[in-house]
């Protein structure tokens, strides 16, 4: 039996590098990282995980849509001179 065998996965470059910081902060490679998944998996019978789409009341919803319409650029934000500022605001 080999000493190791080889996976090769696409993944996006983004997603790649934060990963990585991630895992290096925790003094271990990427690579480290895949087979501690590949072994919890092993153990758990399946994803060590539970894959559920998050459901979130209609309130929630739609600030988590605005916040994406405000980085997409396609919203402008509100932005104030002062904490003072903001607390009023949201008092009116």
């Amino acid at each position: 039996m080999s000493k190791s065998a080889s996976i090769s996965m696409r993944v996006n470059p983004q997603i790649k590098a934060e990963a990585e910081s991630i895992y290096g902060s925790l003094g271990m490679t990427l690579t480290e990282a895949i087979n501690i998944f590949l072994h919890k998996s092993i153990l758990e019978g399946g994803l060590p995980f539970d894959v559920r789409q998050p459901r979130y009341n209609r309130e929630t919803e739609a600030a988590i849509h605005e916040a994406r319409e405000i980085l997409a650029g396609n919203t402008q934000a509100e932005s104030y001179d002062s904490a003072s500022a903001m607390l009023a605001a949201l008092d009116e």
